[in-house]
């Protein structure tokens, strides 16, 4: 019996990575699309045929899809920075528009884009956020969400119309292992343990573990509608409440005078400067600070209902994340060592 030919772009990010490995577990094919300069220590040692390319490359795509049965679209620009709007266009946009024209060209069975909730609109912050059918960038804050809506649209769109089989997927905030390309909160996380996070901010966000997402994205892959959205999401927490359990699971203690918002907001633009000249991913940016004061009421209520989508506590994945993040960097200094 022939084994389901499964594509993943973006398989070095922290999502894809982790599908590859469920993937691989469950005895399938996996090919996957990396950049020409990726490092490829998130797929080390795993038994996947690798493709340099870009999805802004069509051609790249049309080889890459060949026999495909399944494609899964993580690949993407995520940025909370300021600026990178013509980046954000013709990576998350226009390379999501290739990956769904190169997937019909090659009758490709099924397209699982990943979205994300930034695309969700909301009226108030007390309004229970659920799956929507169209998507407005122009209704929404910061132009990561702004490119990831218009190419959400654009796949629907398609999908409705008939042209492909494709369902979507919008994570919330993700943690847990395998992060080899810390996030904003996996260098949260690394911070904190390095005693570099002396005061905190209000706030609260949705954070889900990276694992039960890349279930919920075979799942969804499985049994979503055609032209379905389903929310994967996990549990609210707030900033202080996360480095609390950051303190229990380490030996650095949690910070305990918070910074008004005000002040963060005020400066946000010189903690940007200061994040760029030291080469680090930023944490509190003007987005950041707005996204913590946001609507984080997020449902998962459909993809629990129609996939069996059901995520794991916050606190568990927090201590996996730390685990894995401080093991990483011993087996990093060791390889430098030798």
């Amino acid at each position: 019996m022939k084994k389901i030919l499964n594509v993943v772009t973006g398989a070095t990010g922290h999502i894809g990575n982790v599908l590859v490995r469920k993937l691989l577990q469950r005895g399938e094919s996996v090919r996957v699309l990396v950049l020409e300069n990726d490092n490829l220590d998130a797929l080390s040692g795993l038994d996947v045929q690798i493709v340099r390319g870009s999805v802004t490359d069509y051609e790249c795509l049309n080889g890459l899809f060949k026999d495909a049965d399944i494609v899964y679209h993580l690949a993407g620009i995520i940025s909370i920075e300021t600026g990178k709007k013509k980046l954000l266009e013709k990576v998350n946009v226009q390379g999501t528009m290739n990956v769904v024209n190169a997937c019909i060209e090659n009758n490709v069975k099924r397209l699982v884009y990943t979205s994300s909730v930034h695309t969700l609109a909301y009226k108030t912050k007390e309004e229970l956020i659920v799956e929507q059918e169209n998507f407005n960038e122009k209704i929404l804050d910061g132009n990561y969400a702004k490119s990831k809506a218009k190419a959400t649209q654009y796949v629907l769109d398609r999908a409705k119309k008939g042209d492909i089989d494709a369902v979507v997927v919008f994570p919330a905030g993700v943690i847990g292992p395998y992060e080899y390309n810390l996030s904003n909160i996996g260098q949260l996380i690394e911070s904190f343990v390095d005693g570099k996070i002396p005061v905190y901010v209000k706030g609260e966000y949705n954070f889900v573990d990276v694992r039960d997402v890349a279930d919920g994205i075979i799942k969804a892959a499985e049994n979503g509608e055609t032209a379905g959205t389903y929310i994967l999401s996990g549990e609210q927490i707030t900033l202080k409440e996360m480095l609390d359990i950051l303190s229990e699971f380490s030996n650095r203690k949690a910070p305990k005078h918070k910074v008004p918002t005000f002040l963060v907001r005020m400066f946000s633009p010189f903690i940007e400067l200061h994040y760029k000249i030291k080469k680090v991913k930023p944490l509190f940016t003007a987005y950041a600070i707005r996204t913590l004061n946001s609507n984080c009421n997020i449902s998962h209520d459909k993809a629990t209902k129609e996939l069996g989508y059901k995520p794991r506590p916050v606190k568990s994945s927090l201590k996996d994340a730390l685990s894995w993040i401080m093991r990483n960097r011993k087996d990093k200094a060791k390889e430098k060592s030798l």
